[in-house]
């Protein structure tokens, strides 16, 4: 059985594109390909220019992932969560980072609860932080507003624009149409692992004459 069929696509630095898609689509295979968790069978993935399968360290260094199960160490309070990813990273002066990221995600209200005192929100915010504190040039996000109400979805989805605005180019899986209205430059609608269509929200919608994103997905995936 093929997972992902010739799915061929590029994300610019200052670009967030949306990954849509329903459950068993290759949303999954494709992230692994690209962090280097999986090898391609055929094919080949880039980021920076740089292959995973063969040089997965160089490429982790400019790469930020958040997985549906990343996790955080939950007797660390959010600051020593940071620093040690942080030293994790191996960064020059992981002190200035994790400053600098308490601020840039709004963590410092925070920053001296445990991980395992903080709500869904919160921990979610650190997550992302967490992955992004080497500010990558890439940044890879698995659904990362599950689970999370309307207010703190709102947070997290700024957080996103601010490493648009960095510079970094985002890749952001989402089963949410709305979010992928909201935030997406183009979108990539994938299924059975081929991709069927890629362009902007407005661009989806316009093609299938459909009222919304979620039509438009639903009319290009049903054939």
């Amino acid at each position: 059985m093929v997972a992902l069929d010739d799915a061929s696509f590029e994300v610019a630095p200052g670009e967030v594109v949306g990954l849509l898609g329903p459950n068993g689509a290759g949303k999954t295979t494709t992230l692994r390909l690209l962090t280097g968790l999986d090898r391609p069978t055929a094919g080949t993935a880039l980021l920076c220019g740089k292959d995973p399968a063969v040089d997965p360290l160089t490429v982790r260094r400019e790469l930020g992932f958040l997985s549906t199960t990343s996790g955080l160490p939950s007797r660390l309070t959010a600051r020593e969560s940071l620093m040690m990813f942080a030293g994790l990273r191996g960064l020059p002066d992981p002190k200035a980072s994790v400053e600098e990221a308490l601020d840039r995600f709004s963590v410092r209200a925070f920053e001296h609860r445990r991980t395992e005192a903080l709500s869904t929100g919160m921990r979610q915010r650190l997550r992302i932080a967490c992955a992004a504190v080497h500010r990558p040039k890439v940044l890879i996000l698995d659904e990362p507003t599950a689970g999370l109400d309307v207010m703190a979805s709102a947070e997290l989805l700024d957080d996103v624009r601010t490493m648009r605005s960095a510079g970094a180019a985002v890749l952001f899986s989402t089963h949410v149409m709305r979010e992928a209205t909201l935030l997406c430059d183009r979108v990539i609608v994938l299924f059975r692992g081929r991709i069927h269509a890629v362009g902007t929200p407005r661009e989806l919608v316009e093609r299938t004459g459909a009222a919304d994103l979620d039509d438009a997905f639903l009319q290009l995936v049903r054939g």
